[in-house]
């Protein structure tokens, strides 16, 4: 039972990134638009290399495939994000969206630490402590 929840947990944690790299594919655009709109460069670049990392990477969480390298990657992700668009504390939406990332840094921590237990790619391989 722990271990079905494990997977549940997994799910959770990152369905909000295959979420949002599912809308920056559909309105390409709109998420560069956006981007640009906060100064930074090489939106077109940053954006695919975005998309890929929230997709790919919760995609590799889910399934259980190397999930403690995706989830290192994702919270690394999180930082420039977090810093970039969501330090408005002004605005109580932005102050709530950057605690958000803190909380999701902080799954993403703890299944980079403890593994994805067994109801996963990394973990059909071997027996994983229960």
């Amino acid at each position: 039972m722990k271990n079905f929840f494990l997977l549940v947990a997994r799910i959770f944690v990152v369905l909000i990134f295959l979420i949002t790299g599912i809308n920056k594919i559909t309105d390409f655009a709109g998420s560069q638009q956006y981007m640009e709109a906060f100064g930074m460069p090489m939106t077109g670049f940053l954006l695919v290399v975005a998309l890929i990392i929230e997709v790919l990477g919760s995609l590799m969480i889910i399934f259980g495939y190397k999930t403690r390298w995706a989830a290192i990657v994702l919270a690394i992700y999180l930082i420039p994000v977090t810093l970039i668009f969501h330090t408005k504390f002004s605005d109580i939406v932005q102050m709530i969206m950057f605690l958000k990332n803190l909380g999701l840094m902080g799954g993403l921590l703890y299944l980079f630490f403890f593994g994805p237990g067994a109801y996963s790619l990394d973990g059909s391989s071997k027996k994983q402590a229960e």
